[in-house]
């Protein structure tokens, strides 16, 4: 994200001197993407960054996959995922319950009340939808407060913790690539700028605005890393707290888009789903669908048409609202459904005709579209209702 932000205490030219008010030096970290060819932020330690005094095996929640077979469109339940009270004593970072994933992206659920350790990953940034709930998220850039309909985004190796308001639970939709996760390269002018033609602004983006320091020893990090044989995890200990950065400045950093920012582009017949595109990784993307005036042709027909998806997988997870195209097939706030590639979808019988003369659709609903097939994570197989792939043979509504 090519968007010059300084925060803090950094000296007049990077890669000289920048001293404490004892005299002694700050350390320097570049924090930077592919090498030191693309975007990358300057952070100004009080203490070496490379210090580690443990490190140990740390067990992931169960990352395992199972192959959609034989091919089904699933409706899958989040909410069901976690009954009861159980929040109270869970975090956004060890709670996550896996919902789908491939090479490229995994898609994991969590409620949680708790805060979470400090948190690194080390595979790819993470973009975290929140379907309800608010608090900070604690970086070592700064702190970034958090509210509903907020996407938080993370960029890879940024150590954090998440903190939640007390007494509310937080409803997360935890987006993990293999990649790193950017704005849609047809929105950016050469220079990085978003154009106008973007359906969001660099003033719709909010980052730290001041550091946070912290105090303490042996500071217990988890973090997610490549292994010999796919996803791993270690627990360093650090001999002082990581979040000890006077100042920083660059193009990377943690920032926070919330959904009601984004503006709606709209036509007089349907628009293809990519107008609705908010971010992109590598062979995925994510879109946005809001509340929004819909096809004012005189002979439009609002809903989607039928399609077929020849290249991807689509993932929608419903937020709220209304979502016309999906009535009639148990859908509601909470739910996933997941569209293979090799099958044609489209709305539920009857929603077609039933969307002829309307003027608006009240809904929000988050999509990733993969061009590699999704699997199922534990937590997809234990949330699909199983019915869902038979419902467009209904005749009754």
């Amino acid at each position: 994200m090519a968007y010059y932000r300084s925060v803090g205490n950094v000296p007049p030219k990077r890669h000289t001197q920048h001293r404490k008010p004892d005299g002694g030096l700050y350390y320097e970290e570049l924090m930077g993407e592919e090498g030191f060819s693309s975007d990358s932020s300057l952070l100004y330690h009080r203490n070496i960054p490379s210090a580690i005094a443990d490190a140990q095996v740390w067990e992931l929640p169960d990352q395992s996959l199972t192959a959609n077979h034989p091919l089904t469109p699933r409706h899958l339940k989040l909410h069901e995922l976690f009954p009861g009270q159980e929040w109270k004593a869970a975090d956004v970072v060890t709670g996550r319950r896996l919902v789908l994933g491939n090479a490229d992206v995994r898609i994991s659920y969590v409620v949680a009340g708790e805060p979470s350790p400090l948190y690194r990953n080390a595979i790819g940034d993470e973009c975290v939808y929140i379907e309800s709930g608010s608090g900070s998220v604690e970086t070592v850039f700064g702190v970034l407060p958090f509210r509903q309909g907020d996407h938080v985004m993370l960029p890879r190796a940024t150590t954090h913790r998440w903190v939640p308001e007390p007494d509310q639970p937080v409803r997360a939709y935890v987006i993990e690539a293999n990649s790193h996760i950017t704005p849609p390269k047809r929105y950016l002018s050469r220079f990085g700028q978003l154009l106008e033609h973007a359906p969001y602004s660099e003033r719709d983006l909010h980052g730290p605005t001041e550091p946070m320091l912290a105090d303490g020893t042996d500071a217990e990090v988890l973090v997610k890393h490549r292994g010999p044989r796919g996803l791993a995890g270690t627990r360093f200990v650090y001999p002082q707290h990581p979040f000890d950065v006077v100042g920083w400045d660059g193009c990377l950093y943690p920032y926070t888009f919330n959904i009601a920012d984004f503006e709606p582009i709209t036509g007089r017949v349907h628009q293809p789903p990519p107008v609705h595109q908010v971010f992109e990784g590598y062979n995925f993307v994510i879109c946005n669908f809001v509340p929004r005036k819909v096809d004012y042709h005189p002979l439009s027909i609002p809903v989607p048409y039928y399609h077929s998806n020849v290249d991807s997988d689509e993932v929608m997870f419903y937020c709220g609202g209304d979502y016309e195209a999906r009535k009639g097939s148990g859908i509601g706030p909470g739910s996933i459904s997941l569209h293979p590639g090799g099958w044609a979808h489209g709305p539920q019988p009857g929603a077609y005709e039933r969307s002829i003369g309307v003027e608006y659709f009240d809904e929000l609903a988050v999509m990733v579209d993969t061009f590699r097939p999704l699997e199922l994570g534990e937590a997809g197989q234990a949330s699909d209702d199983g019915v869902y792939a038979w419902s467009w043979n209904r005749t009754d509504r």
